[in-house]
C-alpha cells in the first residue's frame, strides 16, 4: 500500500470514528467490535509481511507507540458520555474526547515522521498504520464496553 493511500485511508476512518463521536452515536456490539477488528487484522497483516526488514529498533518503537496509543484510547474511552435513550446505548464525546483526538492523532503523526527519520530506508512504520489506528480505536472501545456493562446500559439494536 502506497504512503498517500495508506494516509487517506487512516484519515478517512479516524474522520468518520470522531465525526460519530462527536455528534454522538447509538453504540451496539458490531459497531464496537467490527471496525477495530477490520483494523487490527489488515494492519496485522501488513506488519506481518514488513517485520522480516525491520530492526529492532523499530519494532521496539512500534512498541512504545502502541503503548502510548492505547493509553489515549483508554483515556478517550473515559471521557466519552454514556447515556441510556429508548433506542440504548448512546455515546456522545466531550471537549476532552476531541483534545484526547487531537493529541492522539498529533502523536501517531509525529512518531511516523521520527520513525522515517531515524529509519529513512524502510517502509515499516508505514505498514503498521492500520495496526496503530486499530490499536487505539479498540482500547477505547474496550472501555466503552466495560462502562456500558458497569452502568447496565443494554446496546443499541444494530439494523444492518
Amino acid at each position: 500500500m502506497s504512503a498517500v493511500i495508506g494516509i487517506l485511508l487512516g484519515l478517512l476512518v479516524l474522520f468518520r470514528v470522531v465525526g460519530r463521536q462527536v455528534t454522538g452515536s447509538l453504540v451496539t456490539q458490531r459497531s464496537l467490535f467490527l471496525m477495530p477488528g477490520i483494523l487490527l487484522c489488515v494492519g496485522l497483516l501488513s506488519t506481518s509481511s514488513a517485520v522480516h526488514t525491520a530492526s529492532t529498533g523499530e519494532i521496539a518503537f512500534l512498541a512504545l507507540d502502541c503503548v502510548l496509543l492505547i493509553g489515549f484510547g483508554f483515556a478517550r474511552g473515559a471521557s466519552i458520555r454514556l447515556t441510556q435513550t429508548d433506542e440504548g446505548l448512546f455515546q456522545k464525546g466531550t471537549a476532552m474526547t476531541l483534545v484526547l483526538w487531537l493529541v492522539t492523532i498529533a502523536l501517531r503523526v509525529g512518531t511516523s515522521f521520527a520513525s522515517a527519520a531515524l529509519w529513512p530506508h524502510n517502509s515499516f512504520s508505514q505498514a503498521t498504520l492500520a495496526l496503530t489506528i486499530g490499536v487505539t480505536i479498540a482500547a477505547q472501545n474496550a472501555v466503552i464496553y466495560r462502562r456500558s456493562q458497569a452502568l447496565r446500559i443494554p446496546f443499541a439494536v444494530d439494523r444492518a
